[in-house]
């Protein structure tokens, strides 16, 4: 498996720290206000990768953080007259809310800043015992230059960032000792959250935080830091300074970051008014399309969102679980049990899809060319499939189809709802009066199943397929199949 390393500007072939274990830290999101869909990116991309590893059967401690004390959120909260706290337990569960729409992993573990207060500020006093680090009227500055390695994430020279460089300011630059220098504790603020230091009540800066929270779950090394490639620098470049200066040791291994979100071909920007958030996605589309849409393109490649690209997304989801569905009511009907010797010639010849789809995933996780795999094996099921398939191929084509999907995070094993008695009923005597070529009466039931689905009150205009929580028919050369949609 190989893994393009963001420090080395190549793929490299993975080789844990732990044979048989995967120490992964992704930064999560600042939590102030509904996620939004550039947000959504890292989360589906790595939670893809972690099911990948776990897919090759690696035991994934993976470690994912909520920014709960932040500009914004202290921002938000004064304008709310809240609670800085209030603001971000709101949205931290607004959130998880839509993780599981995305069917994203729970986390191994997912930190909070605020609650590792204390291993931070213990984290700054090593920096400041070896000299990496120093305080002014109560702001705590890195000494950026004083690590030799900064800027090998980035591949920035510090000259060349002297008078650029993005810098996180307290109290003046006539404090720092050096321009580059950025920080690592800032002083209280009225009406801001505040922690008791060596140095006075304050907070954290930004980037010491996923320094602490690393190192508290995953170890003073891991092997795989990730993110989106906006974090790189400062972000990731003064974790490395932070961490590698007060453990003495190597950080990550490998350094993983997925490629921008634009919208309609422009960057995403509230000024714009091309921003969106995951739920607001969510009340156009059911979310699997949104992950389907991200898993689309590498994930090292820009993408842009739109909904032509959604809309060929969802065409694109739709065919794979339809095959599900197929499969699943051929099983229901399966004439035999045992697979047949030419069926087993055949299964065997599927296999050739997993192998292109693992290829793919070996290769620096390549969603897209996985994703053309799975394709070609909905392809092969739909033409080496019939009425007259025994049970145990077709569920060995299904376990097949769901082990591969599961892996990108595709739900296609969705439980099926017993149907009432009278719409079973219904179905019935449906194919009954289409078997009697009685089609008129076949049409009038079908509406009538519309008007019995949960919340449809224009059961008229959707009769050839009924939409969202009602009774899904479809006449195939096998029959007749439903399900709830």
């Amino acid at each position: 498996m190989k893994i393009y390393n963001t420090m080395s500007k190549r793929k490299e072939e993975f080789v844990p720290l732990e044979e048989g274990k995967v120490k992964m830290y992704v930064c999560g999101p600042t939590v102030y206000n509904y996620i939004h869909i550039g947000n959504a990116r890292p989360m589906i991309v790595f939670d893809t990768v972690r099911r990948y590893f776990e897919y090759k059967n690696y035991d994934v401690n993976y470690v994912s953080n909520f920014t709960d004390v932040d500009d914004k959120i202290i921002k938000k909260a004064n304008e709310e007259g809240v609670t800085a706290e209030e603001i971000s337990q709101r949205y931290i569960a607004e959130c998880k809310k839509d993780m599981d729409g995305m069917n994203i992993e729970p986390a191994t573990k997912n930190p909070l800043a605020t609650e590792e207060i204390d291993g931070m500020i213990s984290m700054i006093e090593t920096l400041i015992e070896k000299g990496y680090a120093y305080e002014k009227n109560g702001t705590v500055y890195y000494r950026t230059r004083k690590f030799k390695d900064y800027g090998k994430l980035s591949h920035k020279n510090l000259d060349d960032l002297q008078s650029g460089g993005r810098t996180l300011l307290v109290s003046g630059e006539d404090e720092k000792e050096d321009s580059l220098d950025f920080v690592l504790w800032k002083p209280k603020k009225e009406g801001e959250p505040a922690w008791v230091s060596p140095w006075g009540e304050g907070r954290p800066g930004w980037h010491i935080e996923c320094s602490e929270m690393s190192k508290k779950y995953l170890g003073e090394q891991i092997d795989i830091h990730a993110g989106g490639e906006d974090l790189i620098f400062p972000h990731h470049e003064n974790e490395i300074a932070q961490s590698e200066a007060a453990n003495g040791k190597e950080f990550s291994r490998y350094w993983m970051h997925n490629g921008f979100l634009n919208i309609d071909n422009r960057k995403m920007s509230k000024s714009l008014g091309n921003f969106f958030t995951v739920r607001e996605i969510s009340e156009k589309y059911d979310l699997q399309v949104l992950r389907f849409f991200m898993l689309s393109a590498h994930y090292r490649s820009p993408l842009n969102f739109s909904a032509e690209l959604m809309e060929a997304a969802k065409s694109g989801l739709e065919r794979i679980i339809t095959a599900a569905d197929r499969l699943k009511f051929l099983m229901g009907s399966a004439k035999t049990e045992d697979m047949a010797e030419t069926e087993a010639e055949k299964f065997a010849k599927s296999a050739e899809y997993v192998g292109n789809f693992e290829s793919a995933m070996d290769d620096d996780f390549n969603t897209a060319d996985a994703i053309a795999a799975v394709f070609d094996l909905v392809k092969f099921i739909n033409t080496m499939t019939d009425e007259d398939s025994s049970k145990e191929y077709l569920e060995n084509l299904f376990d097949r189809l769901v082990r591969l999907t599961e892996v990108l995070g595709i739900i296609v094993d969705k439980e099926d709802e017993i149907l009432d008695s009278d719409i079973e009923a219904l179905i019935a005597e449906r194919q009954a009066a289409r078997k009697e070529k009685n089609f008129a009466r076949a049409d009038e039931i079908r509406d009538e199943l519309a008007a019995k689905g949960k919340d449809f009150a224009r059961a008229d205009a959707i009769r050839d397929e009924l939409l969202e929580k009602g009774i899904v028919l479809k006449d195939t050369r096998e029959g007749v199949q439903w399900k709830r949609a």
